[in-house]
């Protein structure tokens, strides 16, 4: 590729702290990078080219990533002056009037937020194909998905547009479009970073605020420039003692780490899937680590039952918030199918219905919590199968149960994490036999992101990965 570009976050920082290249010239480059690639993949639907100009102006030398340019999805986060969609239709024209503190913190430490990415209507689909904007498409083959509903996220940062994007995750929208386009996701213990100032939780504490990059050290930066409690939240989280960047180089001590290639969920895992947890299991072991086959021992049988409860009240939340933010009136013209079924099931449900699901999901996680008392980290697939093809998820009247079993099962390995809270990571480590990125996802108990970054560091420098780039044609 021979992009400025291809460089990472922290090296991208660096070049531009050493005078070696303008922050103009980083900006540029990445904006040229859009403007090729973005009309073969559809990630960026926004573009706030000038705002990013404009911001050259207030960089100072004491910014630690003054100048590296940054991709904002278009859900959750907030930049004042600049268009939120979220996807639908119900939002056009809606322009954001103050920053997220997640985009605030971002301009504090010198970033240039120069577009946003897509998402599927309220991030409510594993898969970035929305009717506002058309599908992402996945940089490995663009025949098939970027996962979602980072996916526009995930397409930009693996076609090399920029080293670095916003993401959010509520059932995996980090994991899963990193593990599809081959990409670093790391889903932070519930809390870790801000939601505010709009929100304090959204979906009882599901969603989560991050990003993807290309590599471990990069993913880590972020977090430390990201992480930290806000005053209000309705969760508390101790503030980091350490850097987490620095976590990344640490070699971890023996740890005791449990895979498995199947999910807590009934789900159908590709042998490609389950080949990729064996090898990893292997070099895990070969690194010094005890490695044993297990997986919590926990009851899952009404675990699609709890959380789709969770997830349609979080729909029809979303859509009511919106309605009392904007004065809006909802209606059917408004909205994709999918979502505005949703919505009216959301009137068909009491309200203790939600109470009782979440009382459900946190039976749920006093489960599972023990596992990471006996386990340092549990290892498996990200996805059951590879990127799919476009359309997978969409709803097909021959086999009408068909799109909703997949769109339970895609995210089977994935949504465990948000229920429970815990930090999970997903690393482009394996390969399918047509050359589509397969994620291995390391999971570990609440608060252990840095444990999480020392492994995937070492599994980073043992089988890397940097200089696998996809060819667009």
């Amino acid at each position: 590729m021979g992009s400025l570009m291809q460089l990472g976050v922290l090296e991208q920082a660096a070049k531009v702290k050493s005078g070696e290249i303008a922050a103009s010239e980083l900006l540029e480059a990445a904006i040229e990078e859009i403007e090729v690639k973005n009309p073969v993949v559809n990630a960026v639907v926004i573009k706030c080219y000038e705002q990013a100009r404009e911001s050259l102006q207030s960089l100072t030398d004491h910014q630690p990533f003054a100048g590296v340019p940054f991709l904002l999805k278009d859900m959750v986060a907030e930049m004042a002056g600049t268009p939120l969609t979220e996807g639908s239709a119900f939002l056009k024209g809606y322009v954001s009037e103050q920053d997220s503190e997640f985009v605030a913190r971002l301009k504090r430490a010198g970033f240039l937020i120069l577009g946003k990415t897509n998402t599927p209507e309220y991030a409510s689909k594993p898969t970035t194909e929305p009717l506002l904007y058309g599908p992402s498409k996945n940089p490995w083959d663009l025949s098939r998905s970027t996962g979602g509903s980072s996916g526009g996220a995930a397409a930009a940062v693996a076609s090399g547009m920029v080293a670095v994007a916003h993401a959010n995750d509520g059932g995996g929208s980090i994991r899963v479009p990193a593990a599809a386009c081959g990409l670093v996701g790391l889903k932070p213990t519930r809390a870790r970073n801000p939601l505010g100032p709009h929100y304090g939780d959204i979906g009882a504490g599901l969603i989560c605020e991050h990003v993807v990059t290309r590599s471990v050290a990069d993913n880590a930066a972020l977090l430390d420039v990201l992480a930290g409690p806000l005053a209000g939240e309705p969760y508390g989280l101790p503030a980091a003692t350490a850097s987490y960047v620095d976590e990344v180089s640490r070699e971890p001590g023996r740890m005791r780490i449990a895979f498995s290639d199947s999910a807590l969920i009934e789900t159908h895992v590709d042998p490609q899937c389950v080949a990729g947890v064996h090898e990893i299991a292997t070099l895990l072991e070969n690194q010094g680590h005890d490695i044993v086959e297990a997986k919590p021992n926990v009851e899952a049988t009404n675990f699609s039952e709890f959380f789709t409860t969770i997830w349609i009240c979080t729909m029809a939340w979303a859509i009511r918030d919106w309605e009392r933010r904007t004065g809006r009136t909802p209606q059917k013209e408004h909205f994709e199918p999918h979502t505005w079924r949703m919505f009216c099931l959301d009137e068909q449900k009491r309200p203790s219905d939600f109470l009782m699901a979440v009382q459900d999901m946190h039976k749920f996680s006093l489960q599972v919590g023990p596992f990471f008392e006996t386990y340092d980290a549990w290892l498996t697939p990200t996805l059951p199968i590879p990127a799919p093809p476009l359309g997978y998820f969409d709803y097909d009247k021959a086999h009408p149960k068909q799109a909703t079993q997949r769109l339970e099962q895609f995210p089977s390995f994935t949504s465990i994490a948000n229920v429970t809270g815990n930090p999970a990571i997903t690393l482009p480590l394996c390969c399918a036999d047509d050359g589509l990125p397969i994620g291995m996802q390391l999971t570990a108990g609440n608060g252990k992101e840095a444990l999480l970054l020392q492994l995937a560091g070492q599994l980073e420098r043992a089988k890397p990965w940097a200089a696998r780039w996809p060819e667009l044609t």
